[in-house]
């Protein structure tokens, strides 16, 4: 999948990530840019992802896995 980034610099409060643990199980986090990266339940990720603005998405395509995408998305 091909990624096109935004020439414009994003200016965000939080990130939040869907990543695979070396398991495949996913694990979902909160970072706050420079601050910290806080693990938080699939729960606090859903809501944030319907009902926060975000700003943009970027899909993490897992190396060798084309069907597996990983993402986050900034707020």
């Amino acid at each position: 999948m091909r990624y096109i980034p935004s020439p414009i610099s994003l200016q965000f409060s939080y990130i939040y990530t869907a990543t695979a643990n070396t398991s495949g199980r996913m694990q979902y986090h909160r970072i706050k840019p420079g601050y910290s990266k806080l693990r938080i339940s699939r729960t606090e990720f859903i809501k944030a992802y319907n009902e926060a603005q975000i700003l943009a998405i970027n899909p993490l395509q897992q190396q060798g896995l084309d069907a597996v995408f990983q993402f986050e998305f900034y707020i």
